[in-house]
Protein backbone atom coordinates (compact mmCIF):
# COMPACT_ATOMS: atom_id res chain seq x y z
CA UNK A 1 0.00 0.00 0.00
CA UNK A 2 2.81 2.43 0.85
CA UNK A 3 4.52 1.53 -2.39
CA UNK A 4 1.32 2.22 -4.27
CA UNK A 5 0.97 5.64 -2.58
CA UNK A 6 4.62 6.42 -3.29
CA UNK A 7 4.14 5.52 -6.97
CA UNK A 8 1.02 7.71 -7.18
CA UNK A 9 2.82 10.60 -5.45
CA UNK A 10 5.73 10.23 -7.87
CA UNK A 11 3.27 10.29 -10.79
CA UNK A 12 1.57 13.39 -9.37
CA UNK A 13 4.92 15.10 -8.82
CA UNK A 14 5.83 14.33 -12.43
CA UNK A 15 2.49 15.74 -13.68
CA UNK A 16 2.85 18.87 -11.52
CA UNK A 17 6.38 19.40 -12.82
CA UNK A 18 5.14 18.96 -16.38
CA UNK A 19 2.26 21.40 -15.77
CA UNK A 20 4.65 23.99 -14.28
CA UNK A 21 6.86 23.71 -17.34
CA UNK A 22 3.88 24.05 -19.68
CA UNK A 23 2.60 27.04 -17.68
CA UNK A 24 5.97 28.78 -18.07
CA UNK A 25 5.73 28.19 -21.83
CA UNK A 26 2.20 29.65 -21.86
CA UNK A 27 3.37 32.72 -19.90
CA UNK A 28 6.23 33.25 -22.35
CA UNK A 29 3.87 32.96 -25.33
CA UNK A 30 1.41 35.34 -23.64
CA UNK A 31 4.17 37.95 -23.21
CA UNK A 32 5.12 37.55 -26.86
CA UNK A 33 1.50 37.99 -27.92
CA UNK A 34 1.18 41.10 -25.72
CA UNK A 35 4.32 42.60 -27.27
CA UNK A 36 3.00 41.79 -30.74
CA UNK A 37 -0.35 43.42 -29.94
CA UNK A 38 1.42 46.56 -28.68
CA UNK A 39 3.59 46.64 -31.80
CA UNK A 40 0.52 46.34 -34.02
CA UNK A 41 -1.13 49.17 -32.08
CA UNK A 42 1.94 51.41 -32.50
CA UNK A 43 2.06 50.53 -36.18
CA UNK A 44 -1.64 51.40 -36.59
CA UNK A 45 -1.09 54.80 -34.95
CA UNK A 46 1.94 55.40 -37.15
CA UNK A 47 0.01 54.47 -40.29
CA UNK A 48 -2.84 56.77 -39.25
CA UNK A 49 -0.37 59.65 -38.86
CA UNK A 50 1.20 58.85 -42.24
CA UNK A 51 -2.27 58.82 -43.85
CA UNK A 52 -3.04 62.25 -42.39
CA UNK A 53 0.27 63.62 -43.68
CA UNK A 54 -0.32 62.04 -47.08
CA UNK A 55 -3.73 63.71 -47.27
CA UNK A 56 -2.17 67.09 -46.38
CA UNK A 57 0.50 66.62 -49.03
CA UNK A 58 -2.17 65.60 -51.56
CA UNK A 59 -4.04 68.85 -50.93
CA UNK A 60 -0.83 70.88 -51.29
CA UNK A 61 0.04 69.04 -54.49
CA UNK A 62 -3.43 69.70 -55.87
CA UNK A 63 -2.95 73.44 -55.27
CA UNK A 64 0.48 73.34 -56.95
CA UNK A 65 -0.91 71.44 -59.94
CA UNK A 66 -3.81 73.85 -60.29
CA UNK A 67 -1.55 76.94 -60.28
CA UNK A 68 0.03 76.43 -63.76
CA UNK A 69 -3.41 75.75 -65.26
CA UNK A 70 -4.73 78.99 -63.77
CA UNK A 71 -1.68 80.89 -65.04
CA UNK A 72 -2.17 79.40 -68.50
CA UNK A 73 -5.82 80.43 -68.41
CA UNK A 74 -4.86 84.00 -67.41
CA UNK A 75 -2.24 84.23 -70.19
CA UNK A 76 -4.74 82.92 -72.75
CA UNK A 77 -7.33 85.46 -71.56
CA UNK A 78 -4.76 88.29 -71.81
CA UNK A 79 -3.86 87.23 -75.37
CA UNK A 80 -7.54 87.10 -76.37
CA UNK A 81 -8.18 90.50 -74.78
CA UNK A 82 -5.18 91.97 -76.61
CA UNK A 83 -6.27 90.49 -79.94
CA UNK A 84 -9.87 91.66 -79.50
CA UNK A 85 -8.65 95.10 -78.44
CA UNK A 86 -6.36 95.26 -81.47
CA UNK A 87 -9.12 94.21 -83.85
CA UNK A 88 -11.59 96.68 -82.32
CA UNK A 89 -8.90 99.40 -82.47
CA UNK A 90 -8.18 98.61 -86.14
CA UNK A 91 -11.89 98.71 -86.97
CA UNK A 92 -12.36 102.03 -85.16
CA UNK A 93 -9.27 103.45 -86.90
CA UNK A 94 -10.54 102.25 -90.29
CA UNK A 95 -13.99 103.72 -89.66
CA UNK A 96 -12.54 107.03 -88.52
CA UNK A 97 -10.18 107.12 -91.51
CA UNK A 98 -13.05 106.52 -93.92
CA UNK A 99 -15.10 109.31 -92.44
Amino acid sequence: METEIAVKLEAHDHEISSLKHRMKDVETEFKIIQELAMSVDRMAVSMENMLRELNRQGKRLEVLEREPAETKKQVRQAIINTLVGGIVGAIVTAVLTIM
